[in-house]
Formats: C-alpha cells, structure tokens, sequence
C-alpha cells in the first residue's frame, strides 16, 4: 500500500483542477477534449474504487452458471480467468443451452447484475436515469 497521496486523492486533485481552472477558460475544441479528459478521469477512479468488489462477484456469478472454480490471485490472473469463463459461458449460450429454463433466467440475471456494475462505473447517470 502506498502512503499519501492516494491514487483517488491524485484523482481527484486532477478532476478539480480540469474542471475548476481549465474546463472555463478554454473555449472550443479544447475545452471539450478537457471535459472528455475530466470524465475519462472520473471514469478511472470509479474502477478503481470497484474493481475488486466487481470482479470478485462477476467470478461468483459464473460459478453459480458454471462450476465452481477457485478465484485466482491477483488482479491479470483474475481478469484473464473470467474473460476465459465468460467466453464458456457464451459458448454454452451459442449451443442453445440459454435457450429456455432456469440456467436461461440464471443467464439473465448474471448479464443484467455485471452490466449493471460496468455502467455504474462507464455512465452512473445513464444507470440513474434508467432507474426512473
């Protein structure tokens, strides 16, 4: 772990200063770029903050569509096992297997709860909007 400042307070400081001192005085192209840049920082900070949490219950939800499968360690080795599991899943999916049925409703609502995650880090406010 490394001491202060931490990487949500760097974050953070870059995200007010875009915002506070370069997004109001820089007309045009460039201050729709910086406003990207600005967003694109929020986005990286609300995956940070998620990750660990998001991935350990997309590993959960494909052991419950799957088999149950020990998580690996470390974050690579446990982005690359659920990119392979997830592309199990899709082949099952393609074999007709989600076709109708429990595992079929079971699909639905692992898809729904990991989309779900990923937009509450890509579009927060589209998942607040859909929710009205």
């Amino acid at each position: 772990m490394h001491d202060r400042p931490t990487f949500h307070e760097l974050l953070a400081a870059i995200e007010r200063f875009l915002d506070e001192e370069i997004v109001p005085n820089t007309p045009g192209a460039r201050g729709f770029h910086t406003r990207v840049a600005a967003n694109a920082i929020r986005t990286v900070r609300r995956e940070l903050e998620a990750e660990d949490e998001q991935l350990a219950a997309e590993w959960a939800g494909l052991d419950g569509l799957l088999r149950l499968v020990e998580q690996p360690v470390g974050l690579a080795a446990l982005r690359e096992g659920i990119a392979a599991r997830n592309a199990d899943l899709c082949e099952r999916i393609r074999r007709g297997e989600a076709d109708g049925g429990a595992f079929s409703e079971q699909v639905r609502d692992h898809v729904r709860r990991t989309v779900r995650d990923k937009l509450s880090v890509s579009n927060p406010d589209l998942l607040s909007r859909s929710a009205r």
